[in-house]
């Protein structure tokens, strides 16, 4: 057996080449690149130093100190891969530091962490420079040890490596078999050329956006395959630097079905375990939260050694609008838990060690990688770790890569230019080619820039060069087909030039991102390119209809109208209303029925806020009155109570709400909170001392329920009516429940006086407000229940109070009953209204608080413009709601 080496530089090439090996059946051919080849002809247990060996050197060479100019840098995350590429570099070119080391304080530095390097690799594994001289003593061996030497198609021989090679060429037959070397003048082995095939002439194509050149590519690669014109490993696309295409190419391909192999591996997030590290980094970066940790857990839960007994059930009893930013929040909130747990099991002996690490941030990143990831998992966190500090998780993860288990001799191919300029394939499209990436511009060296040392010095070809000599290699190559192909802008949105490599001569085709392709790449491709075959699918014909009905200007079915008397409407409106209910149905008829018809919601903001909405805030407010008129019942009594005593309970009130509501809601951050607290605390102190003076048979209530339904759960209390209290709208027949935020009642005058507190500032022409255009009901409804749940016909004062103001006025209604009878009016409208099918968008819809916003339109003011003429028709009269003042 005659034994043969064949030298490759890139790993497409390398597998390309095995493959090729493997079917002419060859016997005794090693397949490796050239500093593979040294580690073999050095024989031993000798390899070459990779990234994973250097790392940790370069790190503890820093940590050494007693530099010149590095010292006040060396902390600096970003040195150690600074260094590590230079180092590279200085390698490659065989550049000797110690030459040069009197002209620069930098290359004095350079040089003593390049031996403390050297000195710090394990036993048996060597920088290139100490590889090439220990195959170069043993150069003798080559015979035996490598045999005939070939380099396949390698671009260009790195000057460490040279010398070994004039060392072999007397030693071994040598040859370079299609070198890409514009000047293989050095060499002094047999130069081969293989029969280049006639190129094709090339198709130049223009795409909106690198997205739709993914689309497009994809669409050629189907076209060709389905043509029978090419055979999957007969293609190739490629780009100078793929990033800008990767994310677009793996959903795209999923999605397609294409034979698509990744040449230089798949994003490791998007693979499960990519996605765990990223749970778990996520949590260590920006802190707890009851959102970051369900998703860690739901990636690791079973699949480590601290979580492999945990049940799916452990956040039963956790409030879903808990933030949980704390330690201290998740114990208190875990223990609550427990308490309500129905099968007894208690998960906190598991989960509060896990958060204890957790709760560490990124100083714990190793501990918890250990705990928390399985094995594969493990492997990525402990590589992306190596790459980068702790606190760069965010980028290293992002760079690592997986192999995607696919045979590139059964596969289209997607790639960087290099790789497949070292195994060219004939059928061949070209991305990016603008003057952003064909060529790339050569950068300066982080550490070495061209004012200490040349670029001469460390490449004698720069990378525009590589990149010029890439193109011409893939060209030259492709016989069967070639796609030039740009996109028109970026993905920011900014223009972008054609390439200087573009020929002049061929017209460029315009290739509209919504154009009807020849070949579908993907089902959902080819439902567009088919509008009839579409046309049957009753999800796009229905998607369809609405897109046109949305831009009718006369009311359809997709603006809210619906059959009269529609059962679930009908049941929406048999339900106990509140005031919130009540505001939709008269405002937004259409957010009505989505909320309380089909029991839509919005999603729940689970990011920390650094303040409370108007809503939150104002139930802050009236949960601080309430608990503070509690604690003052019944003795002293509210009403009895002197100063001091209000604010003592008051402040006991704003305690306990700061404890239970960190583990019930999203709630600022500790100097925040504090500080919203004081400001609900002032409001609440303004709203119980606003009355100065009670009659001694004056009782007040706060937060007094009404229409509640009895679950066994309603506490018992001397109360002036059961919570349970039916009220019901005259007229309209609903039924209707609330909590009113304070009731004084005189007993010896059967007097009621109903208050309804506003957090925000008073608005203009406070006095005049009655029902606030349908928004303000809460007065009116305070009083009807006063009515109704108060023996004897009481006596009913109804009043609304800003708290906003420095000294907040009451504002009676003026006439109770008059104000009872207009809500029953208009609410009795709204309910014709929606029996009749008409529950269109109001008012409400239009303004930017609308938790519904995302339903609608996405162009909400044209939509609002072309309905505006049908919508007034349809509301008719009722419309009058919207300007009683």
């Amino acid at each position: 057996m005659n034994r043969r080496t064949i030298i490759v530089e890139e790993p497409l090439a390398f597998r390309m080449r095995r493959i090729a090996a493997a079917r002419q059946t060859e016997a005794g051919v090693q397949i490796i690149t050239l500093s593979q080849l040294a580690a073999r002809l050095a024989g031993g247990f000798t390899r070459p130093a990779r990234t994973e060996d250097l790392d940790p050197g370069i790190r503890l060479a820093l940590e050494a100190g007693g530099f010149a100019e590095l010292e006040s840098i060396r902390d600096l995350p970003g040195l150690a891969r600074s260094v590590a590429w230079t180092l590279t570099r200085l390698w490659n070119a065989d550049f000797t530091l110690a030459d040069r080391v009197h002209e620069s304080a930098r290359l004095q530095d350079l040089m003593t962490i390049e031996a403390r390097v050297r000195a710090s690799l394990p036993a048996g594994v060597l920088s290139p420079r100490d590889l090439r001289d220990a195959a170069l003593q043993r150069v003798m061996h080559a015979p035996t040890v490598l045999g005939a030497v070939e380099l396949d198609r390698v671009g260009r021989v790195a000057p460490v490596w040279r010398p070994l090679l004039l060392a072999l060429a007397p030693q071994v037959p040598l040859a370079w078999r299609n070198p890409g070397d514009p000047d293989p003048a050095w060499f002094t082995g047999e130069l081969l050329s293989d029969a280049r095939p006639i190129p094709a002439s090339p198709e130049i194509v223009s795409c909106a956006s690198p997205r739709a050149e993914a689309v497009e590519a994809l669409r050629w690669i189907r076209e060709l395959i389905a043509s029978g014109r090419a055979r999957p490993d007969e293609i190739a696309v490629c780009a100078t630097a793929t990033e800008d295409w990767d994310d677009h190419m793996v959903a795209l391909a999923a999605d397609a079905g294409l034979p698509l192999h990744f040449s230089h591996g798949m994003p490791a997030l998007a693979s499960r375990e990519g996605q765990a590290c990223a749970a778990l980094a996520d949590v260590l970066l920006n802190g707890l939260s009851q959102d970051r940790v369900r998703r860690l857990f739901g990636h690791v839960a079973g699949r480590s050694r601290s979580l492999d007994v945990l049940p799916q059930t452990w956040a039963q009893g956790l409030r879903p609008g808990a933030a949980l930013f704390e330690l201290e929040q998740w114990r208190r909130a875990l223990d609550e838990a427990h308490t309500h747990r129905v099968d007894g099991v208690d998960v906190r002996p598991l989960l509060i060690p896990v958060l204890e690490v957790l709760a560490r941030g990124a100083g714990a990143a190793d501990e918890a990688g250990g705990m928390l990831l399985g094995r594969a998992a493990r492997t990525l966190w402990v590589e992306a770790l190596r790459r980068a500090p702790p606190e760069a998780l965010e980028f290293s993860l992002q760079e690592l890569r997986l192999p995607d288990g696919r045979d590139p001799g059964a596969c289209a191919v997607w790639c960087p230019a290099s790789s497949l300029a070292a195994a060219p394939r004939r059928f061949v499209r070209l991305l990016g080619l603008t003057t952003r990436s064909w060529p790339r511009r050569s950068g300066e060296d982080p550490l070495l820039p061209s004012h200490i040392l040349s670029r001469e010095a460390l490449d004698s070809e720069s990378l525009t060069e590589q990149d010029r000599r890439a193109y011409a290699i893939i060209t030259a190559q492709a016989g069967g087909a070639l796609v030039l192909s740009r996109s028109r802008r970026n993905a920011q949105g900014g223009l972008q030039a054609p390439s200087p490599l573009v020929p002049h001569g061929p017209r460029t085709a315009t290739l509209k991102r919504a154009r009807i392709p020849s070949h579908a790449f993907s089902e959902a491709d080819r439902l567009l390119a088919r509008p009839e075959e579409a046309a049957t699918s009753p999800a796009l014909r229905t998607a369809d209809a609405c897109w046109r009905n949305r831009r009718n200007s006369a009311v359809t079915p997709h603006d809210g109208r619906v059959r009269e008397n529609h059962p679930v409407i009908a049941r929406a409106i048999a339900q106990v209303q509140s005031a919130t209910s009540l505001r939709l149905m008269l405002r937004d008829p259409l957010a009505f029925v989505w909320r309380y018809a089909l029991g839509w919601r919005s999603l729940v903001e689970d990011e920390q806020p650094l303040s409370l909405d108007a809503r939150a805030f104002g139930e802050l407010v009236h949960e601080m009155l309430k608990r503070t008129v509690d604690a003052l019942e019944p003795d002293p009594g509210y009403v009895r109570a002197a100063r001091h005593q209000i604010e003592n309970a008051l402040d006991a009130a704003s305690a306990a709400i700061a404890a239970q509501w960190s583990i019930e809601r999203s709630i600022p951050p500790v100097l925040l909170w504090r500080h919203t607290l004081a400001a609900a605390r002032d409001l609440a102190l303004k709203a119980l001392t606003l009355d100065e003076a009670f009659q001694p048979v004056t009782r007040s209530w706060t937060e007094l329920a009404f229409g509640r339904e009895d679950d066994g759960t309603i506490p018992a209390g001397d109360l002036l009516w059961p919570p349970t209290g039916k009220v019901i709208i005259p007229g309209a027949g609903l039924r209707i429940r609330g909590s009113i935020d304070r009731v004084d009642f005189n007993s010896a005058h059967n007097g009621v006086r109903v208050s309804d507190y506003k957090t925000g500032a008073e608005p203009a022409k406070a006095s005049e407000i009655v029902l606030g255009r349908g928004a303000e009901l809460q007065r009116v409804l305070y009083a009807l229940a006063a009515r109704q749940l108060v023996a004897d016909n009481p006596r009913v004062i109804a009043r609304l109070v800003f708290l906003g103001t420095d000294r907040p006025r009451p504002y009676n209604l003026p006439d109770v009953d008059q104000a009872i009878a207009d809500i029953a009016a208009h609410l009795s409208a709204a309910v014709d209204l929606l029996r009749r099918g008409v529950a269109l968008p109001g008012p409400d819809a239009r303004e930017d608080w609308n938790d519904f916003a995302l339903a609608l339109p996405a162009a909400p003011a044209v939509y609002f413009q072309i309905k505006q003429a049908a919508l007034g028709r349809a509301f008719g009269d009722f419309a009058r709601i919207w300007s009683v003042r």
